[in-house]
C-alpha cells in the first residue's frame, strides 16, 4: 500500500483515538449513565464501518492515480521518438547561427570595454588643462604596465588621435585580431594591454613588412621568428600567421619580462633587442629600474616606442572622445579552422565554395604562393565560419582540382616568378593620406616610394592614386 495512504490512515486513527479520549473525559465530567454492553457494541461497529469506508476511499484514490500515471507513460512511449528532438535547420544554417553568435560576442566584448572609457569630446582652453585631462584618463587605464604621462607621451597621443585615419583602420581590424590576441595573452599569463604593441608594430596589418626584413603582425625578424618556432621557407612564412605569430610573441615577451622584471624595459627590448637595452642600462649607471631611467641612452627609434605604446593604449580606449569612428573589418570576423593534410591551392577552394580568393588570402596570409604545402604534415586553413560545412561537404570536389590548380606551380620558373610577384603590393591613396604617413605605415622611406612610383613631388598625391610598394 502507498506510504501516503498508510500515513493518512494512521492520522485518522490517532484523530479518532483523541476524539474518543476527549469524549470520555467529557462524559466523565458530566458523569453520564453507564451504557449497556449491547449499545457499546453498536457504537464500536459504527466506528469500524466508518474507518473501513475511509480506508477504501484512499485505496480507490491511489488506484486512480496509478492508472493515470500508467496511461501517461504509455501515451508518451507511443510518440515517434525521432520527432521529439527534431532539428528543423540544415548544417549550413547551423553554421550561419554560429557565425551570428560569434559576431554578437565580439561586438558585445568591444562595447563592454569601450563603455568603461566613453568620454564626451572636450575642448580645453589651455595646454595645462589638456595635460590634466590626458593624465587623468591614463590613470583610469589601471594596468600592471605603468602608463605615465609626460610631454613625450602627449606628442604620440596627438599623433594617434590626429584624424589621419590610422586609428580608424586599427579599430576596424581590432574587431578581428584583438579577441584572438587577448585570448593568447591571457593563456600566457600576460597583461592584455600588450595587444597595443601590435598597433605600433604593424598597425594590425598581418602582411606588414619592414625594410629591415621584419614581417607580420608582430614584426618578427627571420632569426627571432625561427627561434620561437615559426616556420619560414619558400612556401610558408608563419610570421604572417596571426595566431602562431601571436603565440611566439607571447613567449618572447615572457622571456624579456623575466630578464628585466619591468614591462617598460621588456617592451623597449622587444623593439631594439636586449643587447641595446643592456648597453643603455650600463651607460645610465646606478641601478636603472625602468625605460625612463635609460631613455637618453637608447636608440632614437626605441625612445619613441614605449611612449607610442602608451599613446596607442590611450587612443584605443578613448577613441570616442576624439570623434574617431571605424567600420567593419575587410575580413569576416567569425572564422573557423580546417586541418588540411593534402597539397592544396587556395584557388581550388574559392572555385568550389562561396568564398573569394581575396578573403582566403586575408585569412591565411602565411601561404606565400597561395599553396598549402601539406605533404608531410597537416596545415591549418582558416575559413569564414559560415562556409565550414560547405567545405566539408565538397572536399572531394575541391581536392579533385589539384591537377588544374597545382600543375603550373610545379614548374620551378613559375614558382620563382610568383615569389617575385609576392614582394610587391599596391596601395590606394585615401583622403588625408600623406606620402610620409604611407611610408611609415608600410615601413619604407618616402624616397623609396617616390622612386618606385616615379613621383617628382612628395606633396602631390591624389585620392584614388595607386602606389606601388616593394617589400624587398
Amino acid at each position: 500500500m502507498n506510504k501516503k495512504v498508510i500515513t493518512t490512515i494512521l492520522t485518522a486513527l490517532l484523530a479518532t483515538a483523541s476524539y474518543c479520549e476527549a469524549m470520555a473525559l467529557t462524559e466523565k465530567e458530566k458523569k453520564p449513565k453507564r451504557l449497556s454492553t449491547k449499545k457499546q457494541l453498536v457504537i464500536e461497529r459504527q466506528r469500524a464501518d466508518s474507518l473501513a469506508a475511509l480506508v477504501e476511499e484512499y485505496r480507490q484514490r491511489e488506484s486512480d492515480w496509478q492508472k493515470a500515471w500508467h496511461d501517461a507513460q504509455q501515451a508518451n512511449e507511443r510518440k515517434p521518438r525521432n520527432t521529439q528532438f527534431a532539428v528543423d535547420y540544415t548544417p549550413a544554417h547551423a553554421d550561419s547561427l554560429a557565425e551570428q553568435l560569434r559576431l554578437q560576442h565580439v561586438d558585445d566584448a568591444l562595447q563592454n570595454f569601450f563603455n568603461n572609457y566613453v568620454c564626451e569630446p572636450v575642448d580645453m582652453s589651455t595646454d595645462t588643462k589638456l595635460d590634466s585631462l590626458y593624465a587623468a584618463r591614463l590613470k583610469t587605464l589601471v594596468s600592471p604596465i605603468h602608463l605615465p604621462y609626460n610631454q613625450i607621451v602627449r606628442t604620440y597621443i596627438q599623433r594617434y588621435t590626429d584624424g589621419s585615419g590610422l586609428m580608424s583602420r586599427v579599430l576596424s581590424l581590432s574587431q578581428y585580431y584583438f579577441p584572438m590576441i587577448d585570448e593568447e595573452l591571457l593563456k600566457a599569463g600576460l597583461p592584455v594591454e600588450l595587444h597595443s604593441m601590435a598597433i605600433i608594430e604593424s598597425a594590425l596589418s598581418a602582411t606588414a613588412y619592414s625594410r629591415a626584413g621584419a614581417a607580420g603582425l608582430w614584426q618578427f625578424m627571420p632569426t627571432t621568428g625561427k627561434a620561437y618556432g615559426l616556420e619560414i621557407n619558400s612556401m610558408v612564412d608563419e610570421r604572417y600567421d596571426p595566431l602562431k605569430a601571436t603565440r611566439a610573441a607571447c613567449r618572447y615577451m615572457k622571456d624579456l619580462y623575466d630578464m628585466y622584471n619591468d614591462w617598460s624595459l621588456a617592451i623597449a627590448a622587444y623593439n631594439c633587442g636586449p643587447g641595446n637595452v643592456n648597453k643603455a642600462m650600463a651607460r645610465a649607471g646606478g641601478n636603472p629600474q625602468s625605460f625612463w631611467d635609460v631613455y637618453d641612452y637608447l636608440p632614437r627609434e626605441t625612445r619613441g616606442y614605449v611612449p607610442a605604446f602608451i599613446a596607442a593604449s590611450y587612443a584605443y580606449a578613448y577613441h570616442q572622445a576624439h570623434n574617431i569612428t571605424y567600420s567593419e573589418p575587410p575580413m569576416p570576423i567569425a572564422v573557423d579552422t580546417i586541418q588540411v593534410s593534402r597539397l592544396l591551392h587556395l584557388g581550388q577552394v574559392s572555385s568550389t565554395i562561396d568564398v573569394s580568393t581575396e578573403a582566403l588570402k586575408m585569412l591565411n596570409p602565411q601561404y606565400k604562393l597561395d599553396i598549402i604545402p601539406a605533404t608531410t604534415k597537416s596545415y591549418a586553413l582558416v575559413l569564414p565560419a559560415n562556409r565550414v560545412t560547405e567545405f566539408i561537404s565538397n572536399q572531394d570536389s575541391i581536392f579533385a582540382k589539384d591537377s588544374t590548380y597545382l600543375k603550373e606551380y610545379l614548374d620551378p620558373a613559375v614558382v620563382e616568378k610568383k615569389k617575385v610577384e609576392q614582394t610587391v603590393i599596391y596601395y590606394r591613396v585615401k583622403s588625408g593620406d600623406t606620402l610620409g604617413a604611407i611610408a611609415r605605415r608600410h615601413h619604407v622611406t618616402t624616397t623609396q616610394l617616390m622612386r618606385w612610383n616615379g613621383l617628382k613631388n612628395a606633396n602631390k598625391l591624389s585620392i584614388g592614386q595607386r602606389l606601388k610598394i616593394e617589400k624587398r
